[in-house]
This record gives C-alpha cells, structure tokens and sequence, in this order.
C-alpha cells in the first residue's frame, strides 16, 4: 500500500467543507490514516513550502496557509499519489476537470482547497514533517 499526504486548505475548512471532501477521498478507495486539524505557523508553513521559496507567490501562500486551521492528513492505498491527484483536479481550478475536489470547491488558483502531494518522494518528506514526531 502507497501513502501519500493531503491538506485541506483553510478556504475549504472555513466553509465546511472537511466533511464533503473526506467523502469523496473515501469513495475513491483511498483511506485516512492519520489526520489532525491545526493553524500552521508562519514556519511551518515557510518550511513546508519552501521549496518555492524564490517565487513571487511565496509570502502570499503562507500567509493564506496560516490564515485559519487546516486538515492534515495521510491516504493510504493502490497508486495513492497519483490517485489523490487525480482527485483533486488541476491546480488552477479553472483547468480541473469535472467532479474533481478543486473544480467543486476552489475558489481560486491559491485558495484551491486542497493539496496533495506530487510524487512518492514528496510524500515521504511531507508526511514525515508533520507526522514524523510519531
């Protein structure tokens, strides 16, 4: 079984969204492993991004990042990451495909609702930098 590691973004937390998202994860065979809600702090947030750090975008998404509380959490199942991926659509919501999380509920390219990550690399680094104190 792959893991793989998601976030829904303040944006979709502060609109009640955690419950609807949740559902269609489920429905697409991946399952919750490990999950809490937190308000990341600005270097939480400035270390998990901080591969854009050098991007004009950068202060922008942590400040939108450590806006509200957000769901962290980790999938577990077949192909997992691209899976998920698949699930959650593009990540301008204008390009996502139908019925996909960020068509439904982004409200824009930043506050897109949800991440995931892009590879099986990134998913073990993600998931070990806030799930690794276990």
């Amino acid at each position: 079984m792959e893991k793989t590691f998601g976030i829904i973004k303040p944006n979709a937390v502060q609109k009640n969204l955690i419950g609807k998202i949740l559902t269609l994860i489920e429905e697409s065979g991946l399952k919750v492993v490990e999950a809490r809600m937190e308000t990341l702090t600005k270097p939480q947030a400035e270390g998990f991004y901080a591969e854009h750090k050098e991007r004009p975008f950068f202060g922008s998404l942590v400040n939108f990042m450590t806006s509200g509380p957000v769901l962290l959490f980790v999938l577990e199942g077949n192909n997992a990451v691209e899976n998920y991926r698949k699930l959650m659509g593009a990540t301008d919501p204008a390009k996502a495909a139908p019925g996909t999380i960020r068509k439904l509920y982004a409200d824009s390219l930043e506050a897109n609702s949800v991440h995931g990550s892009d590879s099986t690399a990134s998913a073990a680094r993600e998931v070990a930098y806030f799930f690794g104190d276990k």
